[in-house]
């Protein structure tokens, strides 16, 4: 389905019954401008042949699929670098989307969290881009509204909102009286939170509000991640 969507739009694809003859049709990696990878592959995960990608052309550009990830596999393939991470079943019209984006997108080096901008690429075929950033003395609350422009091309403002009760949720969980950075861990406590609910349900949440109100296991994974970071990274 992916050769014949591609086709039909005029890209040149190859295909490859597994990574390591996907790395040998590879070679330098001068006749090929994309990659897309399934997450499932016999002979090597795709993240193990994302990683070998890299290692050939750093500025290898990297569309991941997958039937059975996570969100945390997404953050993880993302950070090294990959364009997008689309979950299957997804529709050829989100596939060339996510094919045209790339070939737009600049190259970049892998993120380090915290370091520089914080901005993830993109998960699903949103893009999120951080708007603006609240913190309510009143309520204690954390507020971040987002711009997510969505794969058929049209953006949305979309606020994610932190109580103070889930703060304290994840001091006790953390068991700590400070968290990394302040209020920057917060506003990235907020978009994984996004990220985690477009992975998941692969549309806007209602109302274009998502107000976290429980410390999942996905974020609390998220949190063990952030306070193993050496403290000069952060």
């Amino acid at each position: 389905m992916m050769r014949l969507a591609l086709e039909h739009t005029g890209y040149e694809v190859d295909t490859a019954e597994d990574g390591p003859s996907g790395l040998a049709a590879y070679g330098d990696g001068t006749k090929f401008g994309l990659v897309i990878l399934d997450q499932r592959m016999p002979g090597q995960h795709g993240t193990e042949v994302q990683q070998d990608l890299l290692r050939i052309n750093p500025d290898a550009k990297v569309i991941m699929t997958t039937a059975f990830g996570t969100a945390e596999l997404a953050r993880k393939v993302l950070d090294y670098g990959a364009c997008d991470f689309l979950r299957k079943p997804f529709t050829a019209d989100s596939l060339r989307l996510s094919v045209k984006a790339a070939f737009e997108r600049p190259n970049q080096a892998p993120k380090i969290p915290f370091a520089g901008k914080y901005s993830r690429t993109t998960i699903n075929g949103f893009k999120l881009d951080l708007l603006t950033e609240i913190h309510d003395r009143h309520f204690g609350e954390a507020i971040c509204t987002y711009r997510v422009h969505r794969p058929e091309g049209e953006d949305a403002s979309v606020k994610v909102i932190i109580p103070q009760y889930v703060m304290e949720l994840v001091k006790a969980y953390a068991d700590t009286e400070t968290v990394p950075c302040q209020n920057r861990f917060w506003q990235a406590m907020s978009e994984e939170a996004l990220a985690n609910y477009l992975w998941q349900e692969a549309q806007l949440p209602p109302d274009n509000l998502l107000k976290v109100t429980e410390l999942t296991p996905s974020l609390k994974r998220w949190v063990d991640g952030i306070m193993t970071i050496e403290p000069e990274l952060i």
